[in-house]
């Protein structure tokens, strides 16, 4: 069977939803790709972090609402991290259901953990999870912890937190903090004492890391 990658994925669901949209709703549309394209123009934040640096613990909760950690997550292994925005996200799922089939197996063969962090309330991390079928760790990052930790935070402009609210959902009241601050779609490859050893941040939120970039980077552990 032909595997398809993320990047080919997304443009049939651009092709199918774009044929779609009603009338009305064209122009949130072209605000979004709007803000797409100006998040990928400015790039990857000044400030996000470089490879060697310890991540920070942080206090995470489960898709029950139980208090955990990122290091009881990662429970002393190797560990994909993946930073996400929230179930309201149709790149978010097909990005972490192409996670599921693609990249876990090849993880869970060489010991390493895969976990999917955003800050959404716990019920949100429970849908991602049940929706599109996740074996893997899925936990709610109150605030951003992680995300304003590496540096890559998204910056939303007016019109598309207009936008969005108005064709998706009102991120505020999703998120665990009622903001709606989200990061930036990143994986982080964190090693067993808890060091960043790779980071691939997609400013654009199409765009996503690719599961073959992910397990070149696993060399880095050897």
């Amino acid at each position: 069977m032909t595997v398809r990658t993320y990047a080919e994925q997304v443009a049939e669901f651009h092709a199918r939803t774009g044929e779609q949209i009603p009338e009305e709703q064209r122009p949130a549309f072209a605000v979004l790709r709007a803000e797409q394209e100006r998040l990928a123009a400015e790039g990857v934040p000044a400030g996000a972090a470089k490879p060697g640096i310890p991540l920070p613990d942080a206090a995470l909760l489960d898709p029950a609402g139980a208090p955990t950690t990122l290091s009881a997550a990662c429970g002393g292994r190797p560990t994909v991290l993946v930073l996400y925005r929230g179930a309201w996200c149709p790149y978010c799922n097909l990005a972490l259901r192409t996670y599921q089939q693609e990249l876990l197996p090849a993880l869970v063969s060489r010991g390493v953990e895969l976990v999917a962090v955003s800050p959404q309330r716990p019920d949100g991390s429970l849908t991602t999870q049940e929706v599109n079928e996740l074996s893997f760790t899925v936990l709610s990052d109150p605030g951003n912890q992680i995300g304003r930790a590496l540096g890559v935070m998204n910056t939303w402009s007016a019109q598309a937190r207009e936008a969005v609210t108005a064709l998706v959902t009102d991120v505020s009241a999703a998120n665990s903090d009622g903001t709606d601050d989200v990061p930036m779609p990143t994986v982080a490859l964190v090693d067993a004492q808890g060091v960043v050893r790779w980071l691939d941040v997609h400013p654009d939120y199409a765009s996503r890391t690719e599961p073959a970039a992910v397990l070149e980077a696993l060399a880095l552990l050897d």
